[in-house]
């Protein structure tokens, strides 16, 4: 997972998904699959909306999942890649670390010497690396039927949608899991009183970054920026986040996005 500094840039061009007051109603995500399923041109695609999405009222310890980072050359989907995605298959109770998935692939542009400093994939790396389009279909099999689970959903979601539409000539939607986003929700400042704004005093802020919200549930530290390793972390902080907030019978609706 690429930060290059202050996140806010990734999430600003697109829509908020606030669970608060006048949000964007969430959509009805296996009536979506049905329209999208029908509407798909590209047979890959066509066979990951046939697979379904899971209800949202479904209870959470029956929810398939998958983990899910990207590695990119920069935060800007208009203008960098992607560089490397891993997987791992999930549910509310294991992580199925055996069945994990990993590639690089290699980008249209060349590789910024900022971003290689971050994730430290080199340049002969990329030189025999397939081309994102080659690895489509076994991404796609790997998602069809679960719910993804990401760290920073705008991440995950747009680059992979751009890169689906440069290939295949259209884009790509599912629901999420955003670990980001349940910290978030946990930690977000409430609206400081009335000595707090009369003596200017403000609550300390809260980092959600990956590495930081697992420290706060006694997780142990990876290595950041590699692709796999940052999607088992992920997927590890889900399963801390369940265990302490939230039930076994908690309807997924609660949690995705």
């Amino acid at each position: 997972m690429l930060h290059l500094g202050d996140l806010k840039k990734a999430a600003s061009a697109a829509p908020a998904r606030s669970r608060g007051r006048g949000a964007e109603p969430m959509p009805d995500w296996p009536a979506r699959f049905v329209e999208l399923a029908a509407a798909a041109r590209d047979t890959r695609l066509q066979a990951f909306y046939a697979a379904g999405a899971v209800a949202g009222d479904s209870a959470l310890k029956d929810v398939p999942m998958v983990a899910i980072d990207v590695e990119t050359t920069g935060l800007d989907p208009a203008r960098d890649e992607i560089v490397s995605i891993g997987l791992v298959p999930m549910d509310a109770a294991g992580i199925r670390s055996s069945a994990s998935r990993y590639w690089v692939v290699r980008p249209r542009a060349g590789l910024h010497p900022e971003s290689v400093t971050i994730h430290a994939i080199t340049h002969a790396q990329i030189e025999a690396a397939p081309d994102f389009g080659a690895i489509v279909g076994e991404l796609l099999a790997a998602l069809a039927g679960r719910v993804v689970v990401v760290h920073c959903r705008e991440i995950e979601r747009r680059f992979l949608d751009v890169a689906l539409k440069v290939r295949l000539g259209e884009g790509i939607e599912f629901p999420v899991i955003d670990t980001m986003e349940l910290e978030a929700r946990l930690h977000r400042a409430p609206h400081p009183g009335f000595f707090a704004r009369l003596f200017g005093k403000k609550p300390a802020p809260v980092s959600i970054r990956l590495a930081d919200s697992r420290e706060r549930y006694k997780l142990p530290r990876y290595r950041a920026h590699h692709a796999l390793t940052d999607a088992l972390a992920t997927a590890e902080l889900l399963q801390a986040q369940v265990a302490h907030r939230f039930a076994p019978e908690t309807p997924l609706r609660e949690l995705w996005c």
